[in-house]
């Protein structure tokens, strides 16, 4: 079994086989490695691996304090994924986790990724992408962020889905709201909010749902909010609220998606979405340079001023 040693920004993933990577005093075991993730790219396990140590310094301040939802690939990007909520035994001690009551009366221990050792960790179970809960877990019901999911329908082009951003950000921009926005990685884009704590996620997701169904009426042509895909009309762009519901999750920023492309969830500018951005601009292979060159953009999520009351609008 090859061991990893950890260098000034990052570590060295070993290119096939087992690895162990020691991270201060934690052991992170590796398995695996040599696994083909992506067979039309040729990308491995180790590569996902690779990607996500080299851009977590921008990525985890973003995953902390918060529960996660795991979604493994084990067999990579085409074979059966499955989704889990329970941190799996056994486990390292140092993976915290967070407790949240459901109403089935279930109480479920979530990890949270905390650091990069816990980051590996949950890669390492196949986790191409991170789904981490919108509300932080001290206050599991109270999120600091508010946000629409941008989904195509039949017939909809990502021109459209652009359009679609603009429309929803001066909407939001008029009520005095700072917009950003990422690509999802897939087909759409995100639109995030950051807010002051305070409402519940109920009313975070009744505010969102009162306004994309505003939208849908003033531009019928190009925008839905009709949540039900047999009943979404061709051709228009899914301002989807539902996202805000309670326990509902969007794939993180700078998240690999299991793509043919190895597409990732990437923070732009507005000035990249009106200058025509695609969400294959952005991919595992071009992330991590891209955040060299420009930082986070997503920093705006992370402060503690500027973010919007909510309360003023509901």
């Amino acid at each position: 079994m090859a061991t990893a040693t950890r260098r000034p920004s990052t570590v060295r993933i070993p290119r096939e086989g087992n690895a162990v990577v020691h991270l201060g005093r934690r052991a992170v075991p590796l398995t695996n490695l040599h696994k083909v993730f992506w067979p039309e790219l040729g990308l491995t396990k180790r590569h996902l691996l690779q990607y996500y140590a080299d851009v977590s310094p921008a990525l985890l301040p973003h995953l902390r304090d918060r529960a996660m939802v795991m979604k493994r690939y084990p067999s990579g990007i085409h074979g059966k994924c499955f989704f889990m909520k329970r941190a799996p035994e056994p486990r390292p001690d140092w993976i915290e986790t967070c407790p949240i009551m459901h109403k089935s009366g279930n109480l479920i221990e979530f990890p949270m990724v905390q650091d990069l050792a816990t980051l590996l960790w949950v890669v390492n179970l196949g986790c191409i992408d991170l789904n981490q809960w919108y509300a932080r877990c001290d206050d599991t019901d109270r999120p600091d962020h508010l946000h629409f999911d941008l989904d195509p329908a039949a017939g909809a082009g990502f021109d459209r889905v652009r359009r679609t951003a603009l429309v929803v950000r001066d909407a939001l921009e008029e009520l005095g709201m700072r917009v950003l926005v990422k690509t999802s990685g897939a087909s759409g884009l995100h639109l995030y909010v950051p807010i002051a704590r305070g409402p519940r996620q109920k009313q975070v997701w009744t505010f969102a749902k009162a306004l994309a169904r505003r939208l849908a009426r003033e531009h019928p042509g190009f925008i839905t909010a009709e949540y039900r895909i047999a009943d979404r009309p061709r051709g228009r762009v899914l301002v989807d609220y539902n996202q805000n519901a309670w326990g509902r999750t969007l794939a993180s920023i700078y998240s690999v998606r299991p793509t043919e492309r190895a597409t990732v969830s990437a923070p732009v500018t507005w000035e990249e979405v009106e200058r025509g951005a695609k969400v294959e601009d952005f991919r595992m292979d071009t992330m991590p340079a891209r955040i060299r060159r420009r930082g986070d953009l997503w920093k705006p999520l992370l402060a503690r001023s500027g973010r919007f009351r909510l309360e003023e609008v509901l």
